[in-house]
């Protein structure tokens, strides 16, 4: 039995045919598949589902009979997909390959469950290339911008993918007309709606524009030379696509000059450290090292500007304290964090929502302290896009000190609140055990300023879900005795 479908890309005729075939219990061995351009009726219902009613074609019966409808096929859900997908491949037993292992399928259960059969693997490394094919086409395809603002580009594909592609190239370039011309299909793109159309020949590709010239200037000086594999380049971009590709005249010469390129760069000298801001002096005249800012402001552009510990040139901005003026309290914690870092402002993503929780709860309000860190840039420890908050070193805590005890002297607060052991060492300028040492007054700084220690709290975010209500009661009650001022010696 001969079945003919429309083209090689007819994944619909395939699936009508297939099941009326299964329906009428034709081996596989008793087929021959063929496609062509030859057009067809038909319906073109779901291989998968049961068809609505009515004899299908070439039935073999008389004008009125109904043919009696086929069950329905069932397959597993990963197979309708790898059918799809290996049907676009160029292979030309494709066809036989799918129909015959839809028919094992339903005479053969445990072949879904045999992971080594020789035609699911065939079938498997065929829906691979194409997906490998689909993917080239993505990252070589190079388009050419005509005299009408349309942009046409010439591409090679290895399989039947111009349809299965078509639509990823509708969403990139939704705002431009363009067209991909290949040996296996055209596709073309309005601005709302595409259009499919013949093979195409190489000799219709249009000639460079002046965008080329600028990719190949882009691409020359991007190559780096000290980086470049050979191997690896051409395994990511085969030998076979070059000739489509506008940069693969460059690739031999600037591989030809890597290797001096290479040396040059390794025996050139070292080049200065470039800062990332600029200093900002404190005062309109020139500064001088001792100068002492006079208010908050010259305060944070002298943070800004400060470079004494490596943190200062890597953070967003220096985040100083906010609040009123000779507060009640003035209460320390450690370092900005990565949304503080951002807005610029202390205490403002979840440590400092906690602590707004607690405070609402001690009815305390924010307005009336003044809230600030012991080290004034967020030190962090990247992971992929994630910014990780790493704790400042004894050094670094060190460095930013001055930026503290001036901080302390501009807002003149009656008592300090050390939250954590950074704070806690900053204040009183020694090692500070939080657990044994919190919830007193330590009278210890030669300013005369009390300091209360207790937890910062980001610790309490970091202890497990069944410590942390004992441990939120009594920060809270630390909190009440730091109001209170009850312990005060």
């Amino acid at each position: 039995m001969r079945v003919h479908l429309d083209g090689p890309v007819d994944v619909e005729g395939f699936r009508r045919e297939a099941r009326r075939l299964l329906a009428r219990q034709v081996a596989p061995h008793c087929i021959e598949w063929s496609c062509g351009a030859a057009d067809r009726d038909g319906a073109t219902g779901s291989l998968w589902h049961q068809p609505a009613s009515g004899p299908g074609p070439d039935s073999g019966g008389t004008p009125g009979e109904t043919e009696a409808l086929p069950p329905p096929v069932r397959v597993p859900a990963e197979f309708a997909a790898l059918c799809e997908k290996a049907l676009l491949h160029a292979e030309p037993q494709r066809f036989a390959l799918m129909y015959r292992l839809l028919w094992r399928l339903q005479h053969e259960p445990g072949l879904r469950h045999d992971p080594l059969d020789a035609d699911m693997l065939r079938a498997r490394q065929l829906a691979k290339a194409v997906q490998l094919d689909i993917h080239k086409m993505r990252a070589f395809v190079r388009f050419t911008r005509l005299a009408d603002d349309r942009h046409v580009a010439w591409f090679e594909p290895a399989h039947h993918i111009v349809e299965a592609n078509a639509g990823f190239f509708a969403r990139r370039f939704a705002q431009m007309r363009w067209a991909i011309l290949t040996p296996r299909g055209s596709v073309e793109w309005d601005g709302s709606a595409l259009r499919f159309g013949p093979a195409a020949d190489r000799r219709e590709r249009p000639p460079p524009d002046a965008g080329e010239h600028l990719w190949l200037t882009y691409y020359a000086h991007i190559f780096n030379p000290a980086r470049l594999k050979l191997a690896m380049m051409r395994r990511e971009m085969p030998r076979r696509y070059w000739h489509n590709l506008p940069e693969a005249a460059l690739i031999e010469p600037l591989s030809r000059q890597a290797a001096v390129r290479s040396r040059a760069m390794v025996e050139a000298s070292p080049t200065a450290p470039r800062r990332i801001r600029a200093p900002i002096a404190l005062h309109p005249q020139p500064p001088s090292p001792q100068a002492v800012p006079l208010s908050l402001e010259e305060l944070r552009a002298g943070a800004q500007a400060c470079r004494a510990c490596p943190i200062g040139a890597l953070a967003t901005q220096a985040v100083c304290g906010e609040g009123p003026l000779a507060p009640g309290h003035m209460l320390v914690g450690e370092q900005p964090g990565d949304q503080e870092d951002l807005a610029g402002r202390p205490f403002v993503g979840p440590a400092g929502q906690l602590l707004d929780r607690a405070l609402a709860q001690l009815g305390w309000p924010r307005d009336s302290l003044y809230l600030a860190n012991a080290v004034k840039h967020f030190k962090y420890e990247l992971r992929g896009k994630r910014r990780l908050h790493k704790t400042p070193g004894q050094r670094e805590a060190e460095a930013c000190g001055q930026w503290l005890d001036h901080e302390i002297r501009l807002v003149r607060p009656q008592a300090l609140v050390a939250l954590g052991a950074t704070a806690a060492r900053a204040l009183l300028g020694r090692p500070v055990a939080v657990q044994s040492e919190r919830g007193a007054w330590l009278d210890e700084r030669s300013d005369g300023l009390p300091v209360f220690v207790t937890l910062h709290p980001s610790a309490l975010l970091r202890l497990p879900d069944e410590e942390r209500p004992a441990a939120w009661q009594r920060w809270l009650a630390d909190l009440a005795l730091a109001r209170m001022g009850q312990s005060r010696p």
